[in-house]
């Protein structure tokens, strides 16, 4: 199987597992943005709290460390007192377009559903 085709397959899995988890099927709610959210969220462990602006964009950031970490972009570094994770950069992202920028966090998503176990 082409490694675009698995992609996105596996990509479609993950989409469609976490529809019917939080948006009772509607694949159409999960973009890129919120799965990375919802990452963050997981990642940060704090489930049930309710979460400021300024909040989620650092949940988002911290979803985007631990995502591309296994790509040696990032390395965890310690969590702070209030629990949050901090990473420390190995190597600055190359020059990206969009499209190729989406392809590789599309590709960072699905190899940490496969290291969680929740696709195959």
């Amino acid at each position: 199987m082409a490694r675009d085709t698995q992609l996105k397959e596996r990509y479609d899995a993950v989409v469609q597992k976490l529809a019917a988890r939080f948006t009772d099927g509607d694949i159409q709610a999960m973009d890129l943005d919120s799965i990375i959210y919802l990452i963050g969220v997981q990642e940060l462990g704090k489930l049930d709290t309710t979460f400021k602006k300024d909040e989620k964009m650092n949940i988002m950031h911290v979803a985007i460390c631990r995502l591309l970490e296994p790509f040696g972009y990032y390395q965890y570094d310690y969590d702070d007192p209030d629990g949050w994770p901090h990473y420390k950069v190995l190597e600055q992202l190359p020059p990206l377009k969009a499209g190729e920028q989406q392809v590789l966090m599309k590709d960072a998503i699905v190899q940490y559903f496969l290291e969680k176990g929740l696709i195959s």
